[in-house]
């Protein structure tokens, strides 16, 4: 390990990063949905302490299977709903820094702007914990 991980280390960031999530809980989102979101950006992050995490706690709270096991070919599979494969695309664009209008508009077509709002800030901060994991070589447990 490089350093200890700053989320855990600097006073404040663990409360600040936890108030994100619960500020995007608070828009509607399915709390499930929103796990498999993370799992997906961590996978595109190689966080293997966070595709770890986010998998444990789908499986607790029974998500189906395919769900959890096929986030990575979301594209390919039936398991979701057009709403989740439209979260999913914002969520590969968030991560790779572009959104397009088209991924953009088809998001807006399942979410309110509230939930959209809180898509950004759950994948906005997801994203930050894989790249503090990433940085500091943080391992699963």
């Amino acid at each position: 390990m490089r350093i200890a991980n700053p989320i855990m280390s600097v006073p404040g960031a663990m409360k600040a990063l936890l108030d994100l999530s619960e500020a995007a809980a608070a828009t509607g989102l399915d709390g499930n949905y929103v796990e498999l979101i993370c799992l997906r950006v961590s996978i595109m992050n190689g966080c293997g302490t966070c595709i770890d995490y986010h998998t444990k706690l789908l499986r607790k709270a029974n998500v189906a299977d395919e769900k959890v096991y096929a986030v990575a070919g979301w594209r390919d599979v039936p398991y979701y709903t057009d709403a989740e494969k439209a979260g999913f695309a914002l969520a590969e664009q968030i991560t790779r820094v572009h959104v397009s209008d088209d991924v953009w508009d088809e998001a807006a077509k399942h979410y309110s702007d509230d939930q959209l709002a809180g898509l950004v800030i759950a994948i906005g901060a997801i994203n930050f914990w894989n790249r503090m994991n990433v940085a500091t070589g943080q391992k699963v447990a």
